[in-house]
């Protein structure tokens, strides 16, 4: 395949998990209002979804070792995009949140897929570039899906939202099904073989640099999760903002997500992955940092949580494609099988930050800010010690 046909079907496959979480965000209080539901009710169907797709890829990633990758996306798009018809067309919250599980377990396919594919074309360094350009992709999907659902709420309700995840899967669907050509030339049959497995998931949770990388880019994710899961309900329900502005909110924070990726691969080009994750956790804990100072200090306002946010989601841009390439580069063998693991402690860490929050949350913005905060100290030290004293796609 050209190399730009690889970056767009990376894109978007990468591109449908904020997507399907972000889209759908502007319409959560409306949704919540129809199904006579409370908000934590209606945040299982961001945090279910999150813990479905994070330990599906558990599945997926083995499998697609065994079977090749182009037979697990076909079978996990055609999944999700049924999954998301059943989800426009559910009738109470409790309908809702199962169609969305089984969303989150399919959509897991494309994304252990594709952080695989990443692996079996390109060698460490030339990785964490080409991951980059595809978390790129991911950026303007993730720039556009809240901005495109706050008018789909306000025009045509909150199931327009849902019906759009229909389009985008059948899309996607599409243009795999029609383009994308197998990138795994050597399949593992073993890999299924409960041996094997243990065998397999034993040798890269034993590996630093896995767990060095993994944990960057999860506990960058962490703090993601915490904006996304109450950002609706403290824009829309504590601070007053329409659901339409919301939405140009969340296109602003993923526009400078998506600065941040473009920063990423000038700077692993002049400076390399380790320093570049260096600059990144220095952007993470001061955006961090400057939210709780703010919220210390009494300042209540959208801006003074969105301007902090922007400067995290700059090092989020960066801490994205150098942790993910970062933690399978030592597995070449088992790609599949690594990010899987890594995708489930991603959405592990999501699922948790997301239920915290949203246990703690409200009629005060403090507890995302918290969140924020703690996952941003973490994301700085992992990058200004582990990440420094481990060499990229070391074997041990």
């Amino acid at each position: 395949m050209p190399a730009p046909l690889v970056i767009l079907i990376l894109s978007l496959l990468l591109g449908l998990q904020p997507i399907t979480t972000d889209l759908y965000l502007p319409a959560l209080p409306a949704l919540t209002a129809s199904f006579g539901a409370v908000p934590a009710q209606a945040q299982l169907t961001l945090t279910a979804l999150l813990l479905a797709f994070g330990a599906s890829q558990l599945f997926w990633g083995p499998l697609s070792d065994r079977v090749g990758r182009r037979r697990v996306l076909l079978i996990g798009l055609a999944g999700y995009t049924l999954a998301a018809v059943g989800s426009a067309l559910a009738g109470s919250i409790e309908a809702m949140v199962f169609w969305r599980v089984l969303q989150g377990a399919f959509m897991g396919a494309g994304t252990v897929c594709a952080r695989a594919i990443v692996r079996d074309l390109y060698p460490p360094q030339e990785g964490a570039r080409a991951m980059s350009k595809g978390l790129s992709g991911l950026g303007v999907a993730a720039c556009l899906s809240p901005w495109i659902g706050g008018l789909l709420a306000e025009w045509f309700g909150w199931r327009a939202t849902l019906v759009a995840l229909t389009v985008m899967g059948a899309l996607t669907l599409f243009v795999v099904a029609r383009h994308f050509q197998e990138t795994l030339h050597e399949r593992h049959p073993e890999a299924l073989q409960p041996a094997v497995l243990l065998r397999t998931a034993r040798g890269i949770v034993g590996n630093r640099s896995f767990w060095t990388y993994a944990s960057l880019c999860t506990a960058s994710f962490g703090g993601l999760f915490c904006i996304l899961s109450a950002s609706s309900f403290v824009f829309i329900n504590l601070l007053g903002t329409s659901p339409s502005f919301y939405g140009v909110l969340l296109l602003l924070l993923s526009a400078f997500y998506l600065a941040g990726t473009m920063l990423c691969r000038r700077m692993i080009v002049r400076f390399g992955v380790q320093r570049s994750v260096m600059i990144g956790g220095a952007l993470s804990l001061g955006g961090g940092g400057l939210m709780l100072a703010f919220a210390l200090a009494g300042v209540g306002t959208v801006w003074s949580i969105m301007v902090p946010a922007f400067i995290f989601m700059l090092g989020h841009g960066v801490h994205q494609p150098c942790g993910q390439s970062g933690a399978i580069a030592p597995f070449p063998k088992a790609a599949g099988a690594a990010s899987a693991i890594t995708g489930f402690l991603m959405m592990v860490v999501a699922f948790g930050a997301a239920y915290w929050v949203g246990a703690n949350l409200g009629d005060s913005a403090l507890p995302m800010i918290v969140g924020v905060a703690f996952c941003s100290a973490a994301v700085a030290f992992i990058a200004w010690v582990p990440v420094q004293r481990v060499q990229l796609g070391a074997a041990g």
